[in-house]
């Protein structure tokens, strides 16, 4: 009862922030609006031809409201910000944000298809239990829908026609590396890197460049800004990227010993050659096992690395203008436990 009450009220601090924000508030209404437009085109792509019979029909089903929730748009809310930061016209702010969304849908579907997992970005009313072919139509239609964006924006005055085209292949072109790291970790990993690579290296091209795909559109065509704001606000962004990725492994070291995946705490215990890393590898786990709880003497630095990444990460934003004091910031940083399952850690912030 305790914990769910704390839960609730750590909730409810992100969503006073949305509302009392200024620069946070409007970066979500903005996005949202963004978030609906995409859905907009995607309901009108997904047409299935006439001749088609009803059972074999493929259409975009009921957009549930959780999808505009603050919660469910942290991430979303935080990039969008950054054009904000930025003071990036309004036109191509929401044509990034529009973007943004895309890329959502893509690396959302991809993952589903690599973890045979089911997180519904793109709802589809289809025949069929499916999960690979919805993830499939799911790429393929957001394909389809940032082509309409695209040409638009170009019609519109918004970008030209070489921008549109850099826009499009760059779209791909970015999230090649994360792709090439996961392609990695498909087969299971044979040996498990020194935590050090995992956090310079794997978990940037795993995570850390996916929080800097928002800057694909402010890097080709806003030659205006200032490159050590951009550079200082595509840092910040990573490290929170980083710090959300190091919770993630504490999350799911269990999960990650039984598919045999990249995990800076795993890492660090067999850097250390801890007997109990191999004892895992042998027992039945449960892929929901909290095993972080059996080896405190890890667990804890990598949450106190964690957070210093998350915290580092809004204080840098609110120097740039994010609204936030240095005391919510932290806050703001350890609400990210309940965020991502982590509520029993909080006693040790």
């Amino acid at each position: 009862m305790a914990i769910a009450a704390q839960k609730k009220k750590t909730v409810k601090s992100w969503l006073e922030l949305w509302e009392t924000g200024r620069t946070l508030k409007r970066s979500f209404n903005e996005q949202m609006g963004c978030i609906r437009e995409v859905y907009q085109y995607l309901d009108s792509t997904l047409r299935t031809p006439d001749y088609a019979p009803d059972e074999y029909r493929v259409s975009l089903g009921k957009i549930p409201d959780n999808f505009f929730s603050a919660r469910k748009n942290i991430f979303s809310t935080l990039f969008h910000a950054s054009y904000l930061l930025l003071d990036i016209p309004l036109e191509r702010r929401l044509l990034y944000g529009k973007l943004n969304h895309l890329f959502r849908i893509w690396v959302t579907s991809a993952d589903n298809l690599l973890d045979k997992e089911d997180k519904v970005v793109v709802p589809l009313e289809m025949a069929g239990q499916s999960t690979i072919m919805r993830q499939v139509i799911s790429i393929m239609a957001a394909d389809r829908v940032m082509k309409r964006l695209l040409d638009e924006a170009v019609a519109a005055g918004t970008i030209n026609a070489r921008q549109s085209c850099q826009l499009s292949e760059r779209s791909l072109q970015v999230l090649l590396p994360s792709a090439a790291q996961e392609a990695t970790e498909e087969g299971g990993i044979t040996e498990r890197p020194d935590p050090a690579y995992v956090l310079s290296t794997i978990h940037v091209l795993k995570t850390g460049i996916l929080f800097n795909i928002p800057f694909l559109g402010p890097d080709l065509i806003e030659h205006q800004l200032d490159p050590r704001r951009l550079a200082d606000l595509k840092q910040a962004l990573l490290d929170f990227g980083l710090g959300c990725q190091l919770l993630d492994d504490l999350r799911d070291m269990a999960k990650d010993v039984l598919d045999k995946r990249h995990n800076y705490v795993l890492s660090v215990l067999a850097r250390d050659k801890n007997p109990i890393l191999a004892a895992w590898e042998q027992m039945p786990l449960n892929p929901d096992d909290r095993l972080y709880r059996d080896v405190p003497q890890v667990a804890l630095p990598t949450l106190k690395l964690a957070l210093r990444y998350l915290r580092g990460s809004l204080l840098t934003l609110e120097t740039f203008g994010l609204g936030i004091r240095k005391l919510t910031a932290g806050d703001m940083a350890e609400s990210m436990l309940t965020l991502l399952d982590l509520e029993d850690l909080r006693h040790a912030c």
